[in-house]
């Protein structure tokens, strides 16, 4: 101890006050960084989507929302499937060459198995959602209306792989999105299976 200082205190007390300044420093900067995260309504927005399909029953659909757009996913019948072979002198794009979808998508059914369509809710003239119309030949559609999806805004028609007709403004078909089945029951929209 040299002219009344105590050399040992004086490195604990400053020890002390470095150890209680980070802590401190580690306080504040911690809503610092949690603010530059993205916000819980902005990772939903471009976050993939789980769907739970168990109780889907033949003919039945839900909509989840994925990127703020509807997505339907509906259990097709066997008739709907039936359907799809028989509709291609009515279709503008009946390959849909021209479409909007995954490679696993890209096939008569427009989808990974051919029992479950997933497909943005959207319709690809002018926004508007289309309703599902499964029933046959309806007064309002025509007798070639063989069940699909209706756009009540401009008239378009899709056929049950989301595929429009032709005559109508609509120019291309549904929007296939990216998907892949976790499971046998779990659908993840907004992912492709291969880089999943």
């Amino acid at each position: 101890m040299m002219n009344g200082v105590d050399n040992e205190k004086r490195r604990f007390l400053i020890k002390a006050a470095s150890a209680a300044g980070a802590v401190g420093a580690g306080f504040l900067a911690v809503p610092f960084v949690s603010s530059m995260q993205p916000s819980a309504k902005a990772e939903a927005l471009g976050a993939p989507v789980e769907v739970d399909i168990e109780k889907l029953e033949p003919g039945q659909r839900i909509v989840v929302l994925w990127r703020g757009k509807p997505v339907w996913v509906l259990r097709r019948t066997p008739e709907a499937l039936a359907s799809l072979v028989e509709l291609d002198s009515v279709l503008l794009d009946p390959r849909s060459d021209n479409s909007e979808q995954p490679s696993t998508s890209k096939n008569e059914s427009r989808s990974i198995k051919p029992e479950i369509f997933v497909a943005i809710g959207i319709c690809t003239h002018l926004g508007c959602s289309p309703v599902y119309r499964p029933d046959i030949a309806p007064a309002d559609l025509g007798s070639d209306w063989k069940g699909g999806f209706f756009c009540p805004c401009h008239g378009s028609k899709f056929d049950f792989a989301g595929r429009v007709y032709k005559g109508v403004p609509a120019p291309v078909n549904l929007v296939i999105p990216p998907y892949y089945f976790a499971s046998e029951t779990r659908i993840v929209v907004g992912l492709d299976g291969e880089k999943a």
